[in-house]
């Protein structure tokens, strides 16, 4: 799998991918929220990018050893750890997963393939505190 430059857009834009398609369907719901929060303005990207970027995602585990879509989560801990180690930055982090949760929400459902990737977003990036406070209201 390619690896991206600290922090960038793509970067960002992957650990949404990976949200998306965490619980092994990319949804209509998932899809309309991308919009409705106009998430790729949020990351520095434009829709087509984003989309396109969500598409090369799933290219690349379809054909990546991997691929996990047996178990809970499509990608294995070492890749998970390699995705979430992409972002350095503590206010991007948080971001991302405030973004992540209403993702994995938005079919009010959080399956076992969307925890995982919630649960290593908050282990590596060390936002356990930021868990327990409620998000900013918009």
């Amino acid at each position: 799998m390619r690896s991206y430059p600290a922090n960038s857009p793509q970067a960002a834009a992957r650990i949404v991918a990976l949200i998306v398609v965490a619980d092994g369907d990319i949804g209509d719901a998932e899809i309309e929220l991308l919009d409705r929060l106009v998430v790729h303005e949020q990351l520095g990207l434009a829709r087509h990018e984003l989309h396109a970027l969500l598409d090369t995602f799933c290219e690349e585990l379809l054909s990546s050893d991997q691929l996990k879509w047996a178990d809970a989560c499509p990608v294995d801990e070492r890749t998970l750890a390699d995705l979430m180690g992409e972002i350095q930055d503590p206010a991007l982090r948080v971001r991302l997963l405030r973004l992540c949760v209403e993702l994995a929400e938005v079919d009010a459902h959080v399956n076992d393939g969307e925890s995982i990737v919630l649960v290593a977003a908050v282990e590596h990036w060390g936002l356990h505190r930021e868990m327990l406070r409620p998000a900013p209201r918009n």
